[in-house]
């Protein structure tokens, strides 16, 4: 019989943790937490302090019962749930359940799943934090006050389903102004000149840049023509040139919602698998003889401080892999944050030297590529600054100036084993002037007027909004995942090319929110709200209090929204055909994936069918039938594919254009990239500008 019970939240963990501690131990998971409020009322006693009034979990009934089973049998009962406030959290309700004093030393934590981690954290088990349990109390009973209080009052005026929370209502507004702003932006006209410059067998590439020392911008076409009609030839002076030594410092390592970033911009991984994935590296991977072992550490954390445990063996890795003069020196410059969010590590691997190559045959595709990411951003962070030799040029012709600038890399540094990537997509190439002297003449080759216009806003995708969150300090690294998922799942937003689009439903909810509840909607009181429960954490703040103050100003208005809201009627657009089932109109609705149709005579008749639209072009293959748009079953990805299918079987993910190459005759598309789109054939390398 085991002596020691240790209760995590998930049978892999358990699993893992098990194979450290020997026989004397036995680990077993409580499947997430136990206990919670009750759906059926809102369980919060407010004229009694808040006090909430828990129940255990449906279908927990038969877990608790093995726990107080197996509790009565050790001699102790460790809890080792998560290192943070929702692991504190289900620590402290399974010792209320289990009857185990909070206060004796019973709760053991750890950023990482290996056997020295696992075997320290038990030689230095504490009593259970109520500072970080008071934060996450506050923080669910600040979600059921709103959520329990709006949401009947949106299903009464407005229609079943739909709720409204602090982040995920913060989250809608910012997509429906990013639309706003995007509807109303007015495109400006601006021109670009570059030229081809020559010298000797040398090319190389320069734009126009002002008159008589002045920077212009080209606004017009008449202007463009005036300043390529003052050049009087294709001779070039050179004015001047300016050598400069650039350093390129390496990112920190990744914090949650870095890393959900950076996997959507390099591994195009949407923020909900990102975690999946995470978690699994971090509960334990079977790795064959050497056992059952974590990959990397706590994935949810809002910290980039790296052990200097992890920093030793990572500099020691680089000295033997790149040589000493790849170990970083500089000082890296932390994100500032609270205490309380700073408890744990940044995300790494819990050994450099477990590289990802060595671990293909034991991880999936996706957790190698996961992996893989994490370990090489965690690498470069520790490794010297890039160094860039950059020349800048300076060519004038009748005082018309033009620049032209390049860059190499002198020492790679850190960029040798990785490079953070841009939203935009841009990444730095090396880009190599020839030896240019002051008063020496170069000649034009081709001159190249080019006309542009401004572009609005981009559309937040997943990474973007979850980034916006985090600069306004609205949410935790808990929280963006669910956040994500909420507002696609009640209808409020949806993706459109893997950007969010909100919908008529989102609109009105956040107008009725913003009306009568201003402060829930309040990008400023949001984020007040969230530096309040770290103080709470951090021993700073009473947690009634923070609830109380907000409660005082949040009775008032729902007392008054139960009275004046109005009920808003939301009705469906007519699609402009019959059901062929049961010959009720046809209604556009909204999914998670756009629009499509559905029959008006719902739930009676479920018919459903994609909206067909043709993009005006005709099929390259049987030159019949028009191209028409359409969205896969599965990954829910547009594609395009000829209108007689399955007569013709014409299909392709990028969008055929209507014009053939002018270098071989093959079919034109559209290519999506990182930047805006470019046209390219699919037969050949031709390919035009990319169009932002």
């Amino acid at each position: 019989m085991s002596d020691y019970l240790v209760i995590v939240e998930s049978p892999s963990k358990a699993k893992t943790i098990e194979k450290y501690l020997g026989k004397k131990y036995k680990v077993v998971a409580s499947m997430g937490h136990v206990r919670d409020l009750p759906k059926s009322q809102m369980g919060i006693e407010v004229k009694n302090n808040f006090t909430p009034k828990y129940i255990t979990i449906r279908g927990k009934g038969p877990v608790l019962k093995d726990l107080k089973s197996a509790a009565k049998k050790a001699k102790k009962v460790y809890l080792a749930a998560d290192p943070d406030r929702e692991g504190e959290a289900i620590a402290w309700h399974l010792a209320n359940t289990l009857n185990v004093d909070v206060e004796s030393d019973c709760r053991v934590v750890f950023n990482e799943i290996t056997k020295d981690a696992i075997k320290e954290s038990f030689k230095y088990p504490r009593a259970i934090n109520m500072d970080l349990v008071d934060a996450q109390q506050a923080r669910r009973i600040l979600d059921r006050l709103v959520g329990y209080n709006i949401s009947p009052l949106l299903w009464k005026k407005v229609k079943k389903g739909l709720s409204a929370g602090r982040v995920q209502s913060v989250a809608v507004r910012l997509i429906i102004e990013r639309e706003r702003e995007i509807q109303s932006f007015e495109p400006e006209e601006f021109w670009t000149i570059k030229t081809e410059f020559v010298k000797g067998k040398d090319t190389f590439e320069a734009s126009f840049y002002g008159v008589d020392g002045e920077k212009v911008q080209l606004t017009n076409e008449a202007q463009v023509n005036e300043i390529i009609e003052k050049m009087k030839d294709n001779a070039f002076s050179v004015e001047n040139v300016t050598r400069k030594e650039r350093k390129r410092n390496p990112a920190l390592p990744f914090t949650t919602s870095s890393l959900q970033q950076e996997a959507a911009r390099k591994l195009n991984m949407r923020a909900k698998k990102t975690m999946m994935l995470a978690q699994q590296l971090y509960e334990g991977i079977d790795l064959g003889k050497q056992g059952t072992v974590g990959l990397i550490t706590y994935m949810r954390t809002d910290s980039t401080r790296i052990s200097e445990t992890a920093q030793t063996e990572a500099r020691d890795y680089i000295t033997e892999a790149f040589g000493a003069e790849y170990i970083g020196t500089e000082k890296k410059k932390e994100t500032k944050k609270s205490k309380a969010q700073d408890a744990h590590e940044a995300i790494r691997p819990t050994s450099v030297m477990r590289k990802p190559e060595e671990l293909k045959s034991f991880l999936s595709r996706d957790q190698l590529r996961l992996y893989k990411l994490i370990w090489e951003r965690f690498v470069a962070s520790q490794m010297a600054s890039a160094i860039m030799d950059t020349v800048t040029a300076r060519l004038i012709n009748n005082n018309v100036q033009f620049r032209a600038s390049g860059s190499v890399v002198k020492f790679p540094g850190f960029m040798k084993v990785y490079v953070e990537s841009k939203d935009d997509g841009a990444e730095e190439k090396d880009k190599m002037l020839p030896p240019l002297e002051v008063g020496e003449t170069v000649f034009s080759k081709d001159i190249e007027p080019k006309q542009h216009y401004t572009q609005p806003p981009p559309r937040y995708t997943e990474a973007r909004l979850v980034r916006t969150l985090e600069e306004l300090g609205i949410g935790r690294p808990s929280t963006y995942v669910p956040t994500l998922e909420t507002i696609q799942k009640r209808g409020y937003v949806a993706l459109d090319n893997k950007r969010f689009v909100p919908t008529e439903l989102g609109g009105i909810v956040i107008e009725l929110i913003l009306e009568f509840f201003p402060e829930i909607i309040n990008i400023e009181f949001t984020a007040n709200m969230e530096q309040s429960l770290d103080e709470v954490e951090e021993g700073n703040a009473n947690w009634v209090k923070i609830v109380d103050d907000f409660y005082v100003g949040f009775e008032p208005r729902l007392e008054k929204a139960e009275k004046e809201m109005r009920e808003v009627e939301i009705k469906d657009e007519p699609a402009g055909e019959d059901c062929e089932l049961c010959s009720h109109p046809m209604v556009f609705k909204m999914g998670k994936y756009g629009k499509f149709m559905a029959c008006s005579n719902f739930p009676e008749c479920r018919n459903t069918k994609p909206i067909v639209k043709e993009i005006g072009v005709t099929c390259p293959k049987c030159d019949k039938g028009q191209i028409i748009e359409r969205r896969s079953n599965k990954k829910k990805r547009l594609f395009y594919g000829c209108g007689t299918y399955p007569e013709c079987d014409f299909v392709s993910w990028d969008k055929p254009i209507g014009r053939k190459c002018p270098k071989c005759e093959g079919m034109l598309v559209e290519k999506k990239l990182k930047k805006g789109v470019q046209v390219q054939c699919i037969s050949c390398d031709y390919e035009e500008e990319q169009q932002m």
